[in-house]
């Protein structure tokens, strides 16, 4: 029975319909706004899976070119594995829906959301969310909270809810966030510096429409909603759960106040062994997994009792306290720019490459289809946490991490036309306790200042956890990985001086409220002056002059109707050009010509070619000309490159000539004088003119 719920957003039409599409998953939806539609479909297996301590998720979102009017590029001519932008939005519909199934539950459970049509003006990521909310709300999975995601735009200081492709063109803010009606779980934005109190603003304004998408989603589970799978916590015997915490408790405690991260892993793993030995000697597999699963709750009260009664965290530190702080410019001498930035137990090391237009990134996706001229990639190898592991192709979790760096820097980069390089950030996570990927936007800002780019301001990053019991509330500086693991939130936030160019959160628990938001925005914001601080003392401004070793790159403009000039009849011109001085060419279509190369004489020797090419003939002005081609009634003469103006044969001489080779050879160069240049373009040339005017200086 198909159904059909729908509400207004400031003018915009969101609907969610079901029951006449993939009606043999669990539960699925079609979400629609304009003519954008996503398809996405919830299902789960019908037993748990047996030995796992996780929740078996996975989340995926495919872009069909068909939605777009397109047929897939390349040899196969079908969509391929997930570009980018497909990743990022699987983690962005991925993270608020993950801590809302019911606990206990480990069916594996699949959500996929196919995007149907796109109308190049509505975005699909955030109805990816909301469908993959509503499609598991009438599902017989057990998920009984409404979720929506939304976009907040903010164009002349007014925000706009869901703003299309053409209104966030001038937006300083794009905020995609999700949430219950009690508070917001998901936040990925990025800003143009703007100060908490506007982003405060942005989240209280978005949150208002999420409580409207939610109230349809709970309308359509009223028709459509099937009986929920009961989800069972394991039952691990109470015998069982009091020696745990009779051996583990106290050992834990001391343990858990150790300052270095391996030394403390040493002493937690000597508890493992402890119970293992003491509690399960013959190693049966099912005790093996209850110890581990009471273990871990151990664990997790511990840390977070510490912290709530004793505001003592897991390496010593207050709550407001942040690790010190180490920073290197200049310390791989090849690249064009590299930092080091150490805080803690983590470490980035980020190195800048600075390359021509040729090296820009082509991107075609649904929504955008151009070049990238600034990429951030962020990579994660095992040993960086001490582990040996399987070293593969890049992950969804590095690849969004990079962008989250990615994002923080876009604001502060310089404009195009006063930095024309392309530019590439490659951040190496050598060692991780925390938030490495906060590091890489220190290290970003200090590598591309060591680079020489004209950054508008540095850029500094930092990550807070919660801790929440009921009314006793910890928000922590710059947590440890175990903070970040068993506590109830993840919150990044970049941003320079000025205000915010980054944020990123993640909550556990139902939501954050307002006031919880604002505290941690403020305890950010002091955290980042001072990361800041510590930055300048390395490096407070971007170098004067770039690394002997990254290409230089000089501008000109030419009127377009030049451009044709330059390159000539196929590529010939230009590519002499490249041939005889050895620079890289960008000709751009509104006449902007870039000439790179490492060799500044060979560049200038380009451009006086240029100049030459895109030269304007003037009437009355003195050339010397080569010439071209002798016929009867005169000579070809040319005066500039691709130039040519006859010289007729009466005005080769004073005297009166039969022939015009009596006067010049081809291949002579004379000195002509512009007597005319007619409607069609066509140049008349004088030599006597010229001649006369000569012998007139002369005298």
């Amino acid at each position: 029975m198909r159904q059909k719920v729908e509400v207004e957003l400031d003018g915009k039409t969101l609907s969610i319909e079901s029951g006449e599409l993939a009606k043999q998953s669990g539960g699925s939806v079609v979400v629609r706004i304009g003519d954008s539609m996503v398809l996405v479909a919830a299902t789960a297996a019908k037993s748990p899976r047996e030995g796992i301590d996780f929740f078996p998720l996975t989340v995926e979102y495919r872009e069909k070119t068909y939605a777009a009017g397109k047929i897939p590029g390349g040899f196969f001519k079908r969509e391929g594995r997930p570009n980018e932008t497909e990743i990022l939005v699987c983690r962005m519909t991925d993270r608020p829906i993950r801590p809302l199934f019911d606990e206990g539950f480990k069916n594996e459970t699949q959500v996929i959301s196919y995007v149907l049509s796109h109308d190049q003006e509505n975005p699909t990521d955030v109805i990816s969310i909301v469908g993959a909310s509503a499609a598991l709300l009438i599902s017989d999975i057990p998920f009984n909270t409404p979720i929506s995601g939304v976009r907040v735009g903010r164009a002349n200081g007014k925000f706009v809810i869901n703003p299309t492709v053409e209104e966030s063109k001038t937006s300083d803010l794009n905020l995609v966030m999700a949430g219950t009606d009690e508070g917001i779980v998901m936040v990925e934005a990025g800003a143009n510096e703007l100060s908490e109190e506007v982003m405060m603003n942005a989240l209280e304004f978005g949150h208002e429409y999420i409580k409207k998408i939610n109230q349809i989603q709970v309308r359509l589970k009223g028709i459509l909603g099937k009986e929920k799978i009961i989800a069972t916590k394991d039952d691990h015997g109470e015998d069982l759960k009091k020696r745990v915490n009779e051996i583990a408790r106290p050992r834990f405690s001391a343990a858990m106040q150790i300052a270095g991260k391996h030394e403390r892993q040493d002493a937690i793993d000597q508890i493992k062994e402890t119970l293992k030995s003491e509690l399960n000697p013959e190693g049966d597999a099912a005790i093996k997994a209850s110890i581990g699963a009471l273990f871990h709750d151990v664990e997790k009260d511990v840390v977070r009792t510490l912290i709530l009664e004793k505001q003592l965290r897991v390496d010593g530190r207050s709550l407001r306290d942040i690790r010190p702080i180490s920073c290197a410019v200049g310390y791989v001498p090849r690249t064009h720019g590299s930092a080091v930035f150490t805080r803690g137990e983590t470490q980035a090391l980020v190195l800048t490459t600075l390359g021509t237009a040729m090296d820009q990134q082509r991107m075609d996706t649904l929504e955008f289809r151009g070049n990238k001229s600034f990429m951030l990639h962020y990579n994660f190898p095992p040993f960086c946490t001490g582990e040996v592991k399987f070293l593969g192709s890049t992950g969804r979790r590095e690849i969004g991490h990079g962008m989250l760096a990615e994002r923080a820097m876009v604001p502060v980069l310089p404009d195009k036309e006063a930095f024309p390089y392309t530019i590439r950030l490659v951040s190496e996570v050598l060692e991780s306790n925390g938030s490495s990927s906060m590091a890489t936007v220190c290290g970003s800002s200090l590598s591309l200042m060591d680079a020489g780019v004209p950054l508008k301001a540095p850029v500094a990053g930092i990550a807070l956890g919660l801790i929440k019991e009921n009314d006793r509330v910890a928000i922590l500086s710059d947590i440890l990985g175990t903070e970040d693991h068993l506590g109830d939130m993840d919150f990044k936030v970049a941003g320079t001086r000025a205000g915010i160019t980054a944020l990123q959160m993640d909550i556990k628990i139902g939501g954050l409220d307002k006031a919880l938001m604002a505290k941690a925005l403020e305890q950010a914001r002091e955290g980042r002056l001072h990361i800041l601080g510590e930055m300048e003392k390395a490096l407070s401004e971007p170098r004067k002059n770039l690394s002997p070793y990254a290409p230089r790159i000089f501008t000109m403009h030419v009127s377009t109707d030049k451009i044709k000039d330059i390159i000539g009849p196929g590529g010939k011109i230009i590519r002499g050009i490249i041939e005889k001085t050895g620079v890289a060419i960008d000709i751009s279509d509104d006449g902007t010509v870039a000439i790179a190369s490492n060799n500044e004489a060979s560049a200038q020797a380009a451009i006086k070619i240029i100049e030459g090419l895109v030269q304007e003939v003037e009437v009355g002005k003195i050339y010397l000309g080569k010439v071209k081609k002798i016929v009867d009634f005169g000579a070809f003469v040319e005066i500039l490159p691709g130039s040519d103006g006859l010289v007729h044969i009466s005005q080769i001489c004073d005297r009166r000539i039969s022939k015009v080779s009596d006067e010049i050879q081809e291949g002579d160069e004379i000195v002509v004088k512009v007597i005319d240049v007619d409607r069609q373009g066509k140049i008349k040339l004088s030599r006597k003119e010229a001649l006369r005017e000569g012998a007139a200086v002369m005298k």
